[in-house]
């Protein structure tokens, strides 16, 4: 028997995740794809610029050993405030690397959804409303909801699925 068809939505968030493996940044893994009437135009996932070192997010921040004695030690994803593991400001965001792929290749985003694994930014946010990107939808909340408060200011449908 036949499983239940993926909704359009559900197909190119589905995309959008394969995307996503394609991250050079080791610490969160993001995939966009651009669609117009359920049809991709371009994808994105965030890593650092082409021809750029790859992103690291090892810390090496002193820690406590069993024995209480300080140490050096990789600590994967530990971000206190004056760790250079902290968050990544190297890195080019799914959504702008899938809007400036459309623009280099001359793919029209006018009137199109973007499909992301997560909220937007605010910078994204910025682009995407520029982009004329009419339609947003995520997975994953972003740590800060300015993005999509903006594209719901902007009058961008929006939604989490």
């Amino acid at each position: 028997m036949r499983e239940a068809r993926l909704s359009r939505d559900e197909y190119l968030m589905d995309i959008a995740s394969v995307v996503a493996a394609r991250s050079t940044c080791d610490r969160l893994q993001v995939g966009a794809v651009i669609a117009r009437q359920g049809r991709v135009l371009a994808t994105g996932y965030n890593g650092a610029p082409s021809g750029m070192p790859h992103c690291d997010h090892s810390c090496t921040c002193p820690t406590r050993g069993s024995s209480g004695k300080m140490v050096i030690r990789l600590v994967p994803d530990h971000h206190e405030p004056l760790c250079p593991a902290g968050p990544c400001n190297n890195t080019v965001h799914a959504e702008a690397n899938a809007i400036v792929f459309a623009a280099k290749y001359g793919m029209p985003t006018d009137h199109a959804e973007l499909y992301v694994t997560h909220a937007p930014c605010i910078i994204c946010a910025r682009l995407i409303i520029n982009a004329g990107i009419m339609g947003v939808v995520y997975s994953v909340d972003y740590r800060d909801p300015a993005g999509v408060n903006l594209l719901i200011a902007a009058a961008i449908p929006t939604q989490r699925i």
